[in-house]
């Protein structure tokens, strides 16, 4: 059933989604959507959230076994607009300001009969060329507080929509009729799929930064020059998308192992199965940060071969250079009892001696490598 409701969100998540109806809610223009459920059905017509909440709690209360339930959807509300929302869901009060302050660590937190779970989202930046200023991973917040009966999924940043998730997840009835904590699930396990898929992506970065780094640089027979910067900024795109995924690894244990009263039972063996996608992500993106390292040594060494290799072509051409400098200092220093000064044949062979000197000195050197 997870893998159906995978399929489903990879197949509408690049659709375009407009369910909000911002002018018509008392709450504010934050509100994306606010929908009823009654056993995993979608109710029929759209109400606000406070008739909305009342009709599935009026259910709840006639049918006891009813998992009726109510999900709201949220955009960067603000204070004012999320404490209306907290007084109509009767939410603790803490919730508040952990729902309005973006830039949270991936946590959950308990809050009597409801839970606050904070996911931090990653989406990977096209580009046609990595450069020393290229966004590689572009972050974001999903936060999702879920009670007994109701929802509520506040969103952060311009990636990260949750209309594909929602789609899917009314095309899996049995699985919302499981309740609130079943899309907990399914936003942890989409927030972890998009890890998988930005670090596959980020793998073609390293491989065609690796690719520069030990190809022949401008078909000039030098090694890629100028790769550092692009090492050096991938690796920080890496770190910010290590600090977005990995904290995440014990809420998701938590969630897996520790009972709470909002996580139906059948449900938390379903968050295992995310922390390991989770785990699995990290791995490889620890396997990236490394490899990246092994790179960037790589390209130094061949930076201080490349060096060598200049410092020994200069030092070979300033010897050759010193034999005819050594030759002309001696006959320039214009002494009266210099023998040679009045030989006619003097000049010629000076200059031929030379000349064979520095023959000699350059073939030594050429056999030898250093030109």
């Amino acid at each position: 059933m997870m893998r159906n409701l995978r399929r489903a969100v990879r197949r509408t998540y690049r659709r375009t989604v407009d369910l909000s109806h911002p002018a018509r809610s008392p709450l504010g223009s934050s509100v994306v959507n606010c929908v009823g459920y009654s056993d995993g059905v979608r109710q029929a017509g759209g109400c606000p959230a406070d008739e909305a909440l009342r009709r599935v709690r009026k259910e709840n209360k006639a049918a006891p076994g009813s998992n009726s339930f109510v999900w709201l959807g949220l955009h960067e509300p603000t204070q004012d607009e999320f404490a209306s929302i907290a007084e109509l869901f009767g939410l603790h009060p803490l919730t508040i300001e952990d729902a309005v302050n973006p830039h949270h660590r991936a946590k959950v937190v308990p809050y009597d009969d409801m839970l606050l779970a904070v996911f931090r989202t990653v989406s990977y930046t096209k580009h046609d060329q990595l450069t020393t200023t290229s966004e590689v991973a572009e972050t974001g917040e999903i936060k999702v507080i879920t009670g007994r009966d109701f929802v509520i999924t506040i969103r952060y940043g311009r990636h990260g929509s949750l209309g594909p998730l929602r789609e899917a997840l009314e095309a899996l009835p049995d699985q919302l009729a499981k309740g609130p904590s079943s899309v907990l699930h399914a936003v942890a396990d989409f927030v972890v799929d998009e890890y998988v898929a930005v670090a596959d992506a980020v793998q073609d970065d390293i491989d065609a930064v690796e690719l520069a780094v030990f190809a022949e640089y401008a078909g000039r027979g030098e090694k890629g020059r100028g790769e550092a910067g692009r090492i050096y900024q991938l690796k920080r795109e890496l770190l910010q998308f290590k600090r977005a995924m990995t904290p995440l690894n014990r809420p998701l244990e938590a969630l897996a192992t520790q009972p709470a009263t909002v996580i139906a039972p059948e449900i938390r063996p379903y968050f295992r199965d995310v922390a390991d996608h989770l785990a699995r992500a990290v791995e490889q993106i620890n396997g990236f940060d490394s490899l990246l390292d092994s790179i960037l040594q790589a390209h130094l060494a061949q930076m201080t071969v490349a060096q060598n290799e200049d410092m020994r072509k200069i030092t070979a051409w300033a010897a050759i250079v010193a034999v005819p400098t050594m030759v002309c200092g001696v006959y320039g220093m214009n002494f009266d009892h210099m023998p040679e000064l009045r030989w006619a044949y003097g000049y010629p062979v000076v200059l031929g001696v030379m000349a064979v000197a520095c023959l000699v000195i350059y073939r030594g050197f050429r056999r030898n490598g250093w030109l």
